[in-house]
């Protein structure tokens, strides 16, 4: 059964909170997929993550698209942006950012929700996946922002 955690954004925006908790995925190994809701927001990822540090960048690939630098081949890829359902890059991690939603949960080991806790709208779509994915029979935790940024389990 997939393990389903729930990240609560309260002190920092996805962007900034995202690539330590990819950082932690690299350290185990482990291959990531990361879908975000539209092109643009891909982008925006996609330069965010080559120079987020000064001393540091996340090795990753992304689809194709007039404002990728280096698009990579999908399977060599440990790191994997998309906008699609998609897992070409055989992950075994999916984070799913603003209102992204998964096309299954089996192939995967952990499926990672990302949502900002100051856009009502997001809330309740979340809400709403917690729903769906209990009723699914998942294991599902719940991680909230301390007011330094800290990730704390919540339920």
């Amino acid at each position: 059964m997939t393990e389903i955690l729930f990240y609560h954004l309260t002190q920092k925006t996805f962007q900034q909170a995202l690539p330590g908790l990819l950082e932690r995925c690299l350290e185990r190994d482990w291959k990531v997929t990361v879908q975000l809701e539209n092109v643009p927001q891909r982008d925006q990822l996609n330069d965010h993550l080559w120079s987020y540090r000064d001393d540091s960048f996340l090795p990753h690939g992304a689809e194709s698209s007039s404002q990728i630098r280096a698009p990579g081949k999908p399977q060599d890829q440990p790191i994997w942006l998309t906008t699609t359902t998609e897992n070409p890059n055989n992950s075994s991690v999916r984070f799913l950012i603003g209102g992204a939603v998964p096309g299954s949960t089996e192939e995967y080991n952990r499926l990672i929700y990302l949502f900002d806790g100051h856009d009502e709208e997001a809330v309740a779509a979340t809400r709403e996946r917690w729903k769906i994915e209990k009723k699914a029979g998942h294991e599902l935790t719940y991680w909230q922002q301390d007011e330094e940024g800290r990730w704390r389990k919540a339920a």
